[in-house]
């Protein structure tokens, strides 16, 4: 019963979340941010713990691997395309993940952040499921991995298509694939906003970058 109640509960919120950010376009109201704050608030009225939440809406939890596994279908119908461009996917991948590590690895020593700290926020920069994966994998925290994939994504989410504007970038190619190498899950849902090829690339810059962030964490973790 209490998992069909949270479960509820959080889809409810969630939809009334994203209606908040439609109707308004406020960063502030971005389901991703405004969600997990009324869901808190919530749980905290309710004197219920973290978790007893994460028991009962384990539902949820456990859909994130089919919602990812599913974008293999958008790409698999454009295999042609990918095929012609599977070189610059591959470099800029490459490019894309090894700057987002190298500079969370830096910054996060230039500021003494811990060990533990640092290894966890390393796959910061890929979608939640898999950032969950690779950071087991490497040793880190997936609960803390998981808030700073929800800021990367939100904030990529905000600022991707502004900066797509401003260096006036045309081609699905491009936009796809910084929008998914950049923001993830949020990049990708922005993308399906400009067509159906942008979300293709995005959703295999999501796919690679995790790929590839497995194997540079691994590298990493061994200067830490």
């Amino acid at each position: 019963m209490i998992i069909v109640l949270f479960t509820i509960v959080t889809y409810l919120i969630y939809v009334l979340s994203k209606k908040f950010y439609k109707k308004l376009n406020l960063a502030i109201f971005h389901p991703l941010l405004l969600a997990p704050i009324l869901l808190i608030a919530l749980i905290t009225i309710m004197h219920v713990s973290a978790n007893e939440y994460m028991e009962g809406s384990k539902f949820l939890s456990h859909m994130l691997g089919p919602a990812t596994v599913a974008f293999a279908v958008p790409i698999y119908k454009n295999l042609s395309i990918i095929k012609k461009y599977i070189g610059t996917i591959v470099i800029s991948i490459t490019t894309g993940t090894l700057v987002a590590m190298i500079s969370t690895f830096l910054l996060s020593k230039l500021i003494h952040l811990s060990d533990d700290f640092i290894v966890s926020i390393l796959p910061r920069s890929i979608t939640t499921p898999i950032a969950m994966e690779v950071s087991k994998e490497i040793g880190g925290l997936p609960t803390l991995t998981t808030v700073f994939v929800i800021i990367t994504g939100i904030v990529g989410g905000i600022v991707g298509p502004k900066v797509i504007k401003w260096l006036s970038i045309k081609t699905p190619i491009a936009k796809g694939l910084a929008l998914g190498m950049g923001a993830h899950g949020v990049g990708t849902n922005k993308a399906l906003e400009y067509g159906k090829q942008e979300s293709v690339f995005s959703s295999l810059a999501m796919i690679f970058a995790a790929l590839f962030t497995l194997v540079w964490g691994a590298l990493i973790t061994t200067f830490i």
